[in-house]
């Protein structure tokens, strides 16, 4: 991830200083004032009793030891001692004082920083890096946190210690007092020239340390594909150079820290030295009693130690500042979709769903609905199909309010969403979505999240209403087996129907399903559907797959592409306007399944949707399809990897790929993703040269394929075949250069947005 990505979520215009930081931790402290009043009390109790201790020097050699008084000598030690049983006290209360109160202030932080999170709208998330935002609760709440417990504390005590000593300086001598106050303004220049620099480079420090994490996160949840495309070594070479660039960052804010830390020190020991030199001259010509000078030199120390204490702590405060700017900038995100502050409560849903002239956009550039009108009448089955990146699932996002249309409106029973409490909405809603995730917790948990509070026997009936109530209790601990991290114990069967338990079990008027089958083998997905199919009786269902078996049977089905509604009608009907529609449906279904289990081409005309085989006629089609092969291949595996050499033909007949391009920088461009009766790599059959893409399963599919060899065989047989399918092969390529290079330039565009 670059450096300018985490900066779109993280980063600032203007450095934060640590004055700025000390007031935003002041504003957590103001809950708990009591306390901090009484840590101050404490902190005061321990400064007197320093200042007191240096000034004891002079009583006991003026006073006590040179006219040899016991008495005074008794009374002094005897007040030094009690002093000592005071501070000793006082300093455990502040011990607890500081635990507690960092404690409640790093706990009320990270419950601000979660709750803003759960009111984030999801186009933040869509923008975000996870591996980003999970450091703001990682890494820079650790350098606030230190700088609570052991950096701001440090910093006050000392502050006290410097007060305290420096008014006692003057009872004993004006003169010397004033040199020495004389020199502390002298040792904030070097701090305050380097500062500056060392906040720069500790900011810009957090934020690859941020790159990082989420190039780990990223590396370790794609290891299918960084093995199925032999990427190991670009990966290591990416992360080597966040690594060095790491370690130079570092490098930079550790020194200017340390530098900012040293310089004090050095102004400190030179008037350390003047002080020594005058002193002794005052007290040699009698103008300074010797306790005198004893107690000035210890104070002057207990100074020199409190400005050496508060430069020590500088690169905390420093860290801690680059942290609590990245947490800032996460609580100053402002969600997208608000409630309107005269909202009001949705009725149950009676008439149905309208958009009107709804025109949306993830992004100012992109069109991804364009214009869109139409109705989803209450009580019916209603999808929405298409190629993917055709807009289909964009429309349950606007249905569900996780966006605003850029114009236009969604209406619910005729009221405008955006003048409607979300949660009468989330309440009448059901929804499956394609990887349903999954708590760490008890499959009883999971389907309860449906709805708070639910009985363990509306559990159980939701639980049998998807079929799933005799698979649990075949489980080792029943309602109560944990289902794993992401649901990871559980086949992917049963995790949808913990999904669509978990949506029945708050009994919506709405059913949303959002390609809940397409990662499902075909016999998962057959029985997933027929329980889908029976649980939505009575209901409003919506549901996004590119799968049309599957909706076949349903009232409305609209066709989209490019964003629009190009058709719109039940099955028969778009079957015999013979449009999109038809094509996809005659792509997905002209396959049939041989005795000894090979696919086998039923309808030759699927053919003649590639450009490749358009201007063939029947007979060289038929032909052709004799020599296709069936191919299954599981989820995470590459079919082609971009720079082999090609030779196969693939027509999709189940499952779901990821068509991808690296570049010289080795960035993975996703150029498309394609599902049933899609097809790729026609360009491999005729000319032998390496691919120009990878791709790469993203579940279990089933292909049949054709090879080069085989087809060369036929084109030798056939006079002018070859010539033809060149002519195609050409405009094929041209198409294909010519999508890489959008993607390129949307990838440079999205770059230069985000900086």
């Amino acid at each position: 991830m670059s450096k300018e990505t985490i900066e779109q979520t993280g980063g600032s215009d203007s450095m934060m200083s640590p004055t700025r930081l000390l007031r935003i931790l002041l504003s957590y402290v103001k809950p708990y004032t009591p306390r901090a009043v009484a840590l101050v009390i404490t902190l005061l109790i321990e400064g007197v009793f320093t200042s007191l201790l240096a000034l004891s020097l002079k009583l006991i050699i003026d006073y006590a030891i040179t006219p040899r008084d016991l008495r005074v000598l008794t009374f002094i030690l005897g007040g030094l001692a009690v002093g000592f049983l005071l501070t000793a006290a006082s300093q455990v209360l502040r011990d607890y004082l500081y635990a507690w109160i960092g404690a409640r202030v790093l706990g009320d932080i990270r419950k601000e920083m979660f709750g803003h999170l759960q009111r984030l709208s999801l186009g933040f998330y869509a923008r975000s890096q996870m591996g980003d935002l999970s450091s703001r609760f990682s890494s820079d709440l650790a350098a606030v946190e230190n700088a609570i417990v052991l950096g701001i504390p440090g910093a006050l005590l000392c502050i006290i210690n410097i007060l305290f000593s420096a008014c006692v300086l003057f009872t004993l001598d004006w003169r010397l007092a004033l040199v020495a106050l004389a020199g502390l303004p002298l040792c904030v220049i070097g701090p305050k020239l380097i500062a500056p620099r060392a906040l720069k480079a500790g900011y810009e420090l957090r934020v690859e340390q941020a790159g990082l994490t989420n190039t780990i996160h990223e590396n370790l949840g794609a290891q299918q594909i960084v093995k199925a495309f032999s990427l190991k070594e670009s990966v290591l070479d990416n992360f080597f150079g966040q690594a060095e660039r790491l370690a130079g960052l570092a490098t930079r804010f550790n020194f200017l820290s340390y530098v900012t830390e040293r310089s004090p020190n050095i102004g400190m020991l030179l008037f350390n030295i003047l002080l020594i030199s005058g002193g002794s001259y005052l007290a040699y010509t009698g103008q300074l009693s010797i306790g005198s000078l004893v107690s000035f030199n210890a104070l002057f120390f207990t100074i020199s130690t409190a400005v050496l204490g508060l430069t020590a702590v500088t690169p905390t405060l420093l860290q801690a500042t680059g942290g609590m700017q990245r947490v800032r900038k996460l609580l100053d995100e402002q969600p997208t979709v608000v409630e309107s502050p005269d909202a009001k409560a949705l009725p149950t849903l009676s008439s149905g769903i309208s958009f009107e002239n709804v025109t949306f956009g993830y992004t100012p550039e992109q069109r991804n609905l364009v214009n869109v009108s139409m109705t989803l009448p209450a009580g019916s089955r209603i999808a929405f199909v298409g190629h993917s990146g055709c807009g289909k699932s964009t429309n349950l996002n606007l249905i569900m309010r996780f966006y605003d249309p850029q114009s236009g409106s969604v209406l619910f029973d005729g009221i405008d969403l955006r003048s409607a409490l979300l949660d009468s909405l989330y309440k009448q809603v059901g929804i499956v979505f394609q990887e349903s995730f999954l708590f760490n917790t008890s499959v009883r948990e999971n389907i309860r999240l449906g709805k708070a509070g639910a009985t363990d026997d509306e559990v159980e009936q939701a639980a049998k209403a998807a079929e799933l109530h005799d698979l649990i209790m075949q489980m080792p601990g029943g309602y109560d087996t944990s289902v794993g991290e992401r649901g990871g114990r559980l086949s992917g069967g049963q995790r949808q129907r913990v999904a669509i338990a978990r949506a029945l079990i708050r009994n919506p008027s709405l059913i949303i399903l959002d390609e809940a089958t397409s990662a499902l083998d075909p016999g998962t997905e057959a029985a997933i559907n027929e329980t889908l199919d029976r649980v939505s009786k009575g209901r409003t269902v919506v549901s996004v797959t590119h799968r049309l078996k599957s909706v076949r049977n349903y009232e409305h089905i609209f066709v989209f592409k490019e964003g629009k509604v190009i058709e719109h009608g039940p099955h028969e009907k778009l079957l015999h306007v013979g449009g999109s529609y038809a094509g996809m449906w005659r792509r997905q279904n002209g396959t049939s399944i041989s005795a000894t289990g090979e696919l086998r081409i039923k309808d030759v005309s699927i053919l003649r949707d590639v450009p490749l085989f358009q201007n063939l006629d029947d007979a060289i089609l038929r032909e052709i399809s004799e020599m296709f092969l069936t191919e299954r291949i599981p989820s995470g595996r590459a079919v082609i990897t971009q720079g082999d050499e090609g030779d196969k033909f693939y027509i999709i007949i189940h499952g779901k790929v990821a068509v991808s391009v690296t570049d010289e920088a080795a960035n993975i461009l996703h150029v498309a993703t394609l599902d049933d009766g899609d097809y790729f790599g026609e360009i491999a059959l005729l000319a032998g040269i390496p691919t120009t893409a990878s791709v790469v399963t993203l579940v279990p599919s089933i292909f049949i394929s054709l090879q080069r060899e085989q087809l060369n065989k036929l084109v030798q047989q056939h006079a002018g075949l070859g010539e033809q399918m060149r002519d195609a092969l050409e405009r094929r390529m041209a198409e294909t250069d010519a999508l890489t290079a959008l993607t390129r330039e949307s990838r440079k565009s999205d770059s230069g947005d985000a900086s």
